[in-house]
């Protein structure tokens, strides 16, 4: 790594990701300067970390919360904005190395197009920006020269599988733990509670990320993902359910090798490496005990129990801005089923429901994208109230 420490802004700092990241960010304050902290509605922890790291700049994106940040922050001479145009002004910023998008949801796309068009490193955990705007956002990046470095730990496995490579491979494998529910029985589907959707086996992550596990369409949105970050076609990617968590995702050659990255679940890792990148650095994580693990299991993912998954793979052949729909669907249903306003089993129908009313766009521009979200989290939000509402 360069001598000069790297400057970074992580948006999104008071989430699951934010704080992973400025707990590595902690272990090694000598390669590291944060330039700009950014949260929600979160503005105590905003204000903590603020407080502990120093950075130039801050924004609140809930401008009611601006003046109680502000006045927090004036004694230590940070500078406090509110709004998410502000977080988009402050990705062209001359000192910003790069930028760590770990916004939840379609709200992460407009600054992470403000980076990539500022030709600023873009460490990405906002699965939904690819998910929404892939044909759009991959092609900005390269026009601009302006790195995206994945953040998912099965984007990141793939990544780290092919530094050094010559070759480009033949099939990406992602792998996915099952979620909570992997082994429940399809008549007790119904009755599941956020509670236990909230209860993941292997990872800690925000509420929306674990519930999407739950249902699978994290992996759905993954394998979307993935077709964008490696240019990769959907026919050559794989999905199969992995219980343990440890093999994150491999990627297979054409001669039959199969290439791996393995470590205990601990998202540190790769929210590090991606902040690192190329090179590796240490961190207080435990390290694998192949002895004590013993044996690993794969199976295929069950669709009929699981339909998000496959909803998620043929809108992506489908193509357009049928993605974008069906991401801002997903986001309306998961919101009214953490608050006990449907059924488990109801959102990929609602999923389903939303993107059939949504108008298709074949060739979308980013205007479009942001129509279409808007659209169809409206059309989503009228069909649970009409049809889904309990």
């Amino acid at each position: 790594m360069e001598e000069r420490k790297r400057h970074i802004a992580i948006l999104g700092s008071t989430g699951s990701i934010g704080t992973q990241a400025l707990d590595a960010v902690a272990q090694h304050r000598d390669l590291f300067e944060i330039e700009l902290l950014t949260a929600n509605n979160n503005a105590s922890l905003l204000i903590e970390q603020a407080i502990r790291f120093k950075p130039n700049n801050v924004v609140i994106c809930n401008p009611d919360k601006y003046a109680e940040v502000a006045e927090a922050l004036k004694p230590h001479y940070i500078k406090v904005f509110a709004g998410m145009e502000s977080v988009c002004d402050l990705m062209s910023c001359e000192s910003l190395d790069m930028v760590l998008a770990a916004m939840v949801g379609f709200s992460g796309l407009k600054p992470v197009v403000a980076a990539l068009k500022a030709g600023k490193a873009v460490a990405l955990a906002n699965k939904e920006t690819l998910v929404a705007a892939g044909a759009l956002v991959m092609p900005l990046a390269q026009e601009y020269g302006a790195p995206v470095i994945p953040v998912d730990s099965e984007h990141s496995a793939i990544f780290q599988c092919l530094q050094g490579e010559y070759s480009r491979p033949v099939k990406l494998i992602l792998t996915g733990s099952g979620g909570p529910f992997l082994n429940t029985p399809s008549a007790e589907m119904d009755s599941i509670t956020a509670a236990a959707a909230l209860k993941h086996p292997r990872w800690n992550m925000g509420a929306k990320v674990t519930v999407d596990s739950s249902t699978l369409m994290n992996k759905g949105l993954e394998f979307i993902e993935a077709r964008w970050l490696f240019d990769m076609a959907p026919e050559n990617i794989e999905v199969v359910i992995h219980p343990e968590s440890i093999i994150h995702s491999m990627v297979r050659f054409e001669d039959g090798c199969v290439m791996a990255q393995l470590s205990n679940p601990d998202m540190r890792l790769p929210i590090q490496y991606a902040l690192t990148y190329p090179l590796r650095r240490s961190l207080d994580c435990k390290p694998l005990d192949f002895a004590e693990l013993g044996s690993l299991h794969f199976q295929k993912p069950d669709l009929e129990r699981f339909p998000c998954l496959g909803i998620a793979q043929s809108l992506l052949a489908k193509g357009g801005n049928a993605c974008c729909a069906m991401n801002a669907a997903n986001e309306a249903a998961v919101a009214a089923f953490l608050q006990g306003k449907i059924r488990f089993t109801d959102i990929p129908n609602i999923i389903s429901d939303t993107v059939e009313k949504c108008q298709f766009i074949e060739k979308p521009d980013f205007e479009a994208i942001y129509c279409t979200n808007f659209e169809a989290f409206r059309i989503a939000e009228e069909i649970i109230g009409n049809k889904y509402a309990r």
